[in-house]
């Protein structure tokens, strides 16, 4: 975010901004429903106003702990607001001088004249001191701090290509004649990133399902499951089937395709996004846990299995950074233990040579290799296909080695594991 560009920032959005952040600093929901509801609430905001009080909250949020140091000790969140504005993004207090009440332009003006309190590594990272010193003993000394950088900066717009309605060149000239700069991703060949953040819920290419929006990370999944046509694929946690298009692309709309999940309102979504995108072979199933009975009609049969596992989401701050605030060690422990509950289910539904794909979006050790290892020593009849073999044979060049590893720091995504496993034929 960069609020400089605005010569004047007006009171309404200083005060809604307040408003919202304080809301948000109660952390008792995900960021992104509750600024949806707070404009909601607020129709009257234009369409500049909420981009400009979402990007400030945000902001907030990921560097809230320096924001917290310059503004004081029990700083209410309109000050915390205010302190990262001048002291963050260099806002002067002649761009805040409309906006200001009461005593807070001379409060403001005291606190500029001194000079800002020293920040510590922690601080500087933006991390809670339990996620800093975790990833501090998974990640080299000299990469920690670069990985902590990447994590508390705004997420690109990354885009994915239908390949069963347009080729990614022509795609690229589209958005280009359309003056919508681009380019193709680094690692996923049917991935596009955009070089700003426009609006495409109303493009011909979105509408038409030639284009999907979709993380260059996450499309890297599908190519670890590489289904094939013809083939029964599961998505064992589909949520609102982001990677079942993926999938449903990748095996040309033939064969079976069954996406799973828990809840009703995010398989909803998935319908109208299938027949957009052109997709048959796709078919919802509600499940109220990994233990539903009706999984047994699978069993043995699918030849590949993806399981997104529900995680803590600790690889997408950049898009998410209220979760670094509300995750802890407890929490990521209990999911720990239902992703093995979750990987352990799926594998009952593969036949004898088949492959499941383990992945997550965290960084964390215990969410990742973990998991995956207490699977391998109660299941011996599954051993790991080395990640960087099945993506070399797609004709993706990526070095990781037997697991998928990807982070912001170093490629650009959404941090990401994933490991493949075979069963014995």
């Amino acid at each position: 975010m960069s609020v400089l560009p605005e010569r004047r920032i007006t009171r309404v959005r200083l005060n809604h901004a307040a408003t919202l952040l304080g809301e948000l600093l109660a952390f008792t929901q995900p960021a992104d429903a509750t600024v949806s509801r707070y404009f909601r609430a607020h129709p009257q905001l234009g369409h500049q106003d909420r981009g400009w009080i979402a990007e400030a909250v945000y902001a907030v949020l990921r560097h809230l702990r320096s924001a917290r140091i310059w503004a004081g000790p029990d700083a209410m969140p309109r000050a915390v607001l205010i302190a990262w504005l001048v002291r963050g993004e260099g806002v002067s207090l002649r761009q805040l001088e409309d906006a200001l009440e009461g005593g807070e332009r001379e409060a403001l003006g005291a606190a500029k004249g001194r000079p800002a309190p020293e920040l510590g590594f922690a601080d500087r990272c933006e991390l809670p001191d339990w996620l800093l010193e975790a990833l501090g003993g998974e990640v080299a000394g000299d990469a920690l701090a670069p990985l902590c950088a990447a994590l508390n900066r705004p997420a690109p717009l990354d885009l994915r290509v239908n390949v069963l309605k347009i080729k990614r060149d022509e795609a690229l000239a589209r958005l280009s004649a359309d003056g919508l700069a681009a380019h193709p991703g680094a690692w996923s060949p049917t991935a596009i990133r955009l070089e700003e953040k426009p609006a495409l819920n109303k493009h011909p290419l979105f509408l038409s399902g030639a284009l999907e929006v979709q993380d260059e990370g996450s499309q890297l999944l599908g190519y670890l499951v590489a289904p094939r046509r013809g083939e029964l694929v599961v998505d064992f946690c589909a949520g609102a089937g982001g990677k079942t298009l993926l999938l449903g692309a990748l095996m040309r709309g033939t064969g079976r395709l069954y996406a799973l999940d828990v809840a009703d309102k995010r398989l909803a979504k998935l319908k109208p996004r299938a027949a957009r995108a052109g997709l048959s072979n796709i078919h919802p199933m509600l499940i109220d846990s990994e233990r539903d009975p009706r999984l047994k009609r699978l069993a043995g049969k699918a030849d590949r299995v993806l399981v997104d596992a529900p995680c803590s989401g600790l690889g997408t701050l950049r898009r998410n950074p209220d979760l670094k605030w509300r995750q802890t060690p407890d929490s990521v422990a209990d999911l720990a233990i239902k992703q093995a509950a979750i990987l352990a289910a799926a594998a009952q539904l593969l036949r004898p040579g088949g492959r499941v794909v383990y992945a997550t979006c965290s960084l964390l050790r215990r969410e990742n290799e973990e998991v995956v290892a207490e699977f391998l020593s109660q299941r011996p009849d599954f051993s790991r296909l080395p990640a960087q073999a099945v993506l070399a044979e797609q004709g993706i060049p990526l070095a990781c080695g037997d697991d998928l590893h990807l982070d912001p720091a170093t490629h650009g995504t959404d941090g990401f594991f994933a490991a493949v496993l075979e069963r014995a034929s």
